[in-house]
């Protein structure tokens, strides 16, 4: 929280005194009035002057923030260069430097447990939650695409062998990003087991769902080819039987074995 006391004749100038100590116009602060002017008694004695504090509640990330940046000091690492994107009921504190690798930790785990502490910090004295995402070098980015990889090879194989898997325990953040990846595959279906911190996701065949012929695989290009063959899209009506010759077919006279002997031409001998 930032704070400035200004004083002056009048509340009026008192203010103006606070809001230009803190630097900031009216409209941007909220003001208390701590003394209100006494006029001098004849003019001559007494009187005081006005008193106003002005004052500038800190945002939920900037809370955060400096929670953060207290905490690093503390331990000793060097102060990150941090970048804040405020949302819709949320923010995200980006930090960059040497030592990111230490804030991320093993699988995130420290850096989710900064997240953590840090959303404890935005969230005290509040009515409605202030979600805090807590990011360092993209690794929010490239977890997410490694957690949503996995899903879905979990999923098609709980698909294909109708058995479930069990995945390790993970925060509810990862564990929504297994979720929302598993229901994109058809046949597939995923719930949470345990309890905190051990609880997690359990990947398995959705039973109502009635499985595909061919086993949830999408279908071969061309129809597919059997062994053996051409391909079953690809057949060729058989080619037709000749049909036999209608023309009439011609009868050969009948020839004896044996010439006719003529009486007349035979001489009785084989001499010539």
């Amino acid at each position: 929280m930032k704070e400035a006391i200004g004083t002056g004749a009048t509340v009026d100038a008192a203010l103006d005194a606070a809001c230009q100590a803190i630097g900031l116009g009216r409209d941007q602060v909220e003001f208390e009035i701590l003394e209100m002017p006494v006029k001098k008694t004849f003019g001559l004695f007494g009187g005081a002057p006005a008193k106003v504090r002005v004052f500038v509640e800190d945002s939920p990330s900037q809370k955060a923030l400096a929670y953060l940046q207290g905490l690093f000091g503390a331990i000793g690492i060097q102060q990150p260069e941090a970048t804040v994107e405020e949302g819709e009921g949320c923010a995200t504190i980006t930090l960059d430097g040497e030592d990111v690798g230490f804030l991320i930790g093993r699988r995130g785990e420290t850096l989710d447990a900064l997240q953590y502490l840090a959303g404890l910090v935005a969230n005290r004295g509040t009515e409605q939650y202030y979600r805090i995402t807590l990011n360092s070098g993209n690794y929010r980015e490239k977890r997410e695409k490694t957690l949503s990889s996995l899903a879905r090879r979990m999923a098609i194989s709980a698909v294909r062998t109708g058995r479930k898997t069990s995945l390790e325990p993970m925060n509810p953040y990862e564990r929504r990003i297994i979720h929302t990846a598993v229901q994109a595959v058809r046949g597939a279906t995923s719930w949470s087991e345990g309890e905190e911190p051990n609880r997690h996701v359990v990947i398995g065949p959705d039973k109502t769902v009635k499985p595909q012929a061919n086993g949830g695989r999408p279908p071969r290009r061309g129809g597919g080819q059997r062994r053996g063959g051409r391909p079953s899209g690809d057949r060729r009506p058989a080619a037709p039987a000749p049909s036999p010759s209608k023309e009439p077919q011609k009868v050969k006279p009948e020839v004896p074995l044996y010439g006719k002997i003529d009486p007349k031409n035979y001489s009785g001998s084989d001499d010539q």
